[in-house]
């Protein structure tokens, strides 16, 4: 059964959670990887981002293995092992629900999750693309099936249905493509920009959320602290990553004060939209506590 939105505020701790990214390092066998530094460099650049985003108040996190350009439709068995290491290495410090995303093989992602207790994965899931990577053609019956193979069925498939450095094949929309992804058993719809750190169209965030109102839309770049309020009165939940990084670059390591400035802006504005649910709520009961006396006193006479 598809998550809720309900089921997403429980497992998170909160209505409109932020889930922060977590960035690998380059990892074995990809460019960017310091084969000199090892595995303690890895551990190390993790464990710092994920302890000060935990310090800020991130509801969530997402580990992710950014630093692997270019990037791969299908990883060697070395990405899930070394995140795998990693992530179980730093298992104890984890303190808030997490998911992970290996860019761009959902099935390394469900193994990857299913290895280190992952409460989520974050791929393309659904559709076809063509991108600067290749043709993306996921095929999600077949990854229903490996994810009940493996035992991983409780995994949340969290899917990216606007992905970075693509575009859709075939003339549907965001909208037909949402209610696409929601009718196949996806439990989140993610709306992203052209690339990592880049902001997506409003509108297509608005559509997806009008086109699947009982299935949660996720914004999944570029959101900022001074743009999240915006997005929270449409969006259910927002990743982000690059706007917490030292001078807003991707690759840069998590800044704690922009981490904190992003915490304290999606607390005002979650606090903001639940004040005024709340004013419009006591509005729509006061005409009918009004009715109610009335029809009470009516009864007694």
């Amino acid at each position: 059964m598809a998550l809720s939105l309900s089921d997403l505020s429980d497992l998170f701790g909160t209505a409109k959670p932020v889930i922060a990214m977590v960035h690998f390092p380059g990892l074995p066998g990809r460019p960017r990887h310091d084969r000199a530094a090892g595995r303690a460099h890895l551990a190390d650049v993790v464990g710092r981002d994920l302890a000060v985003l935990q310090d800020a108040g991130v509801d969530g996190v997402l580990f992710c293995n950014e630093a692997d350009l270019p990037y791969q439709l299908a990883v060697g068995p070395e990405i899930p092992a070394a995140m795998a290491a990693v992530i179980g290495e730093l298992r104890s410090s984890v303190r808030v629900p997490f998911g992970v995303n290996i860019l761009w093989d959902a099935r390394a992602s469900l193994a990857l999750a299913r290895a280190t207790g992952a409460s989520f994965i974050r791929e393309v899931l659904t559709g076809v693309y063509e991108s600067d990577l290749g043709m993306i053609a996921p095929a999600i019956g077949d990854l229903a099936a490996y994810r009940e193979a493996i035992g991983a069925g409780d995994v949340a498939l969290f899917d990216n249905i606007a992905p970075e450095f693509a575009s859709a094949i075939g003339r549907r929309g965001i909208a037909d493509r949402a209610k696409g992804a929601a009718f196949l058993g996806v439990d989140a719809i993610l709306i992203s920009g052209p690339a990592a750190g880049v902001p997506f169209a409003m509108s297509d965030l608005a559509a997806a959320k009008e086109a699947v109102p009982d299935t949660a839309v996720v914004a999944n770049t570029g959101v900022k602290a001074e743009s999240v309020a915006d997005v929270f009165a449409v969006a259910d939940a927002v990743i982000v990553g690059t706007s917490l990084k030292t001078d807003g670059v991707t690759w840069n390591r998590v800044d704690p004060a922009r981490a904190h400035r992003f915490m304290d802006a999606a607390r005002a504005a979650r606090a903001g939209q639940a004040d005024r649910a709340g004013q419009a709520d006591r509005a729509d009961q006061g005409p009918r506590a009004g009715q109610a006396d009335r029809a009470s006193q009516a009864a007694r006479s």
